[in-house]
């Protein structure tokens, strides 16, 4: 553990917890993409199925937790106890075009070919372009809500963080891990965009918008 893992974990933390809030506060999930929500839940079951083999610490099991938690209660709340408020007509996506290639790289490239690894593997990859049904339908829509920003602009952090965390991680112990280096600097990549506008933007009291 390091500052730059921590500082990154708590952004992640931080990002769900706004997006939990905003539909929980105000009874909708207008705005906020379902396939970038079963794609993260997705992410999350297939990295964590070690949850009852494997234990590391308390804080590692405790973030499993809730990761695997709040995604699948995220997709509850947006599929049954908000559904008439889902904007399916904007949330066009094609998620089959993100899994099936992400699958059949995970069988290509991984560290081990084993069912554990390789469903690893798919995670990392997924998670990399997970968030792109999200920033589409912004696209789509022309605008995002500045509670919708906030909750894309943590996520965003959160990966860039990790990035710290690997280089801190190679100069201080030896640690490389090309796979989870190469997919999260392919997320941040996708957030470039969104980074520049939210701080040119919404952190100067504009409604962000992007180009459709």
């Amino acid at each position: 553990m390091n500052i730059f893992r921590l500082v990154g974990d708590m952004s992640h933390l931080l990002a769900i917890i706004l997006l939990l809030l905003k539909m929980w506060k105000t009874r909708s999930c207008a705005g906020i993409s379902g396939k970038s929500q079963i794609l993260f839940a997705l992410v999350f079951l297939t990295r964590y199925l070690d949850l009852f083999t494997t234990f590391i610490s308390p804080y590692n099991t405790a973030m499993k937790v809730f990761f695997v938690g709040s995604s699948l209660f995220t997709v509850y709340l947006m599929f049954v106890k908000f559904k008439a408020t889902y904007d399916a007509n904007h949330d066009t996506f094609r998620m089959e075009f993100l899994v099936v290639p992400v699958g059949g790289l995970a069988f290509l490239v991984n560290h081990e070919f084993s069912p554990m690894e390789i469903l690893w593997t798919f995670s990392i990859y997924l998670e990399s372009v997970a968030i792109l049904p999200q920033l589409f339908m912004v696209s789509k829509t022309g605008e995002a809500e500045t509670i919708t920003s906030h909750y894309l602009f943590a996520l965003g952090s959160y990966r860039a963080l990790y990035i710290f965390n690997w280089l801190y991680r190679y100069y201080f112990e030896g640690f490389f891990d090309l796979i989870a280096v190469v997919a999260g600097c392919v997320q941040t990549i996708l957030y470039c965009d969104f980074f520049y506008l939210y701080i040119t933007k919404v952190l100067k009291g504009k409604k962000l918008s992007l180009p459709a």
